[in-house]
């Protein structure tokens, strides 16, 4: 696939329409919903007719023109999405009519989206599709960078920032199901109210508090064991003061900057890293990996009821703004999910 350009259905797959509603950036800032082609599934690859699309923070930043698709990615938004597989490219067949939630690098905000069949999750019966669907970005983030390159282990503190924000729920969720011990902080006290609600062992109020002087407080000087960092900027050398020895610093975005000052010799003297990922350029291959360690390791929680993500509210397809604009607003809790209505 192309940028721009989606191949149309093959005639071997029938019953489906020549063209679909999708959501697009206009160069402007703004949401559009336009016709496209329905896409067709390569090799490894399965077409899934969308019931739900979550709504990530990326999605905003590629509508502002500051976040563009990787190279051969749809200009349509959207990373995940939730549905049932109609077709399938070679290999690819074993999940035909499965219902599955995926990982995608774009196309999600539509009424068919093609994935990579080894992003694929087969969904269980006690998740809708609107829990589906905002599942495996934020599921996928946190598991990447809270315990592959944070290495967080059985009784470990955390800190995380945005503790009602998708990343956010849903590291309180693994937190409390790999037996960690888990600091986030809120702007609000009724976010860090639900945020306890959640699970946090403490919830630090960032306009009211020094959220270093309360780590420390709440960890009885010993500081947290790893940070996952979506601010950035002047936030790194306050999350560095939170860390204990041997701590490690995991960023994943940069709200508040990319750059900052660093204290060299502090980073020396108590043996701490620095590390960070983003997901979406990665290869399929490896998501494919991390689509595999998930489904051993924290598929079953959700097979059993114990895991769900939270909702916040659910759009049309076609109010992808009134989505957009309730994330960039800040007051929801959890993840906002667009729902096609046909």
């Amino acid at each position: 696939m192309t940028q721009q350009g989606l191949k149309s259905i093959t005639p071997r797959v029938t019953g489906l329409p020549p063209s679909m509603q999708a959501v697009v950036a206009d160069g402007a800032g703004r949401l559009v919903v336009v016709d496209r082609p329905v896409p067709e599934p390569g090799a490894g690859e399965v077409l899934i007719k969308v019931a739900a699309a979550g709504v990530n923070r990326p999605d905003v930043l590629q509508r502002r023109g500051l976040y563009p698709p990787p190279p051969n990615a749809p200009d349509i938004l959207g990373l995940e999405v939730a549905g049932e597989v109609i077709a399938a490219g070679d290999g690819a067949e074993g999940l035909m009519r499965e219902s599955v939630c995926a990982l995608v690098a774009g196309g999600g905000y539509a009424e068919y989206c093609v994935a990579p069949a080894g992003t694929c999750l087969t969904i269980p019966k006690m998740l809708t599709a609107v829990e589906a669907a905002a599942m495996p970005e934020t599921l996928f983030t946190v598991w990447v960078n809270l315990f592959e390159r944070g290495f967080a282990a059985d009784g470990d503190w955390v800190l995380v920032h945005g503790g009602t924000s998708g990343i956010g729920t849903m590291a309180i969720a693994l937190a409390k199901l790999f037996n960690l011990k888990i600091i986030v902080t809120c702007g609000t006290d009724s976010k860090c109210a639900r945020s306890l609600e959640l699970g946090a062992d403490a919830a630090i109020n960032y306009r009211e508090q020094d959220f270093v002087e309360e780590v420390h407080r709440v960890t009885a000087r010993h500081g947290v064991d790893v940070v996952v960092d979506m601010v950035g900027g002047d936030y790194v050398p306050r999350n560095l003061a939170c860390l204990a020895e041997e701590g490690r610093h995991v960023s994943i975005a940069v709200q508040r900057g990319a750059t900052t000052e660093i204290p060299i010799v502090d980073i020396m003297r108590r043996r701490l890293s620095l590390t960070g990922s983003t997901l979406r350029p990665r290869s399929i291959e490896f998501k494919t990996m991390v689509a595999d360690e998930i489904a051993k390791t924290v598929w079953p929680f959700v097979e059993g009821g114990r895991l769900k993500p939270v909702i916040d509210q659910v759009f049309p397809l076609t109010e992808a703004d009134a989505a957009h604009q309730r994330m960039e607003s800040g007051e929801h809790v959890g993840k906002i999910v667009l729902e096609v209505h046909r």
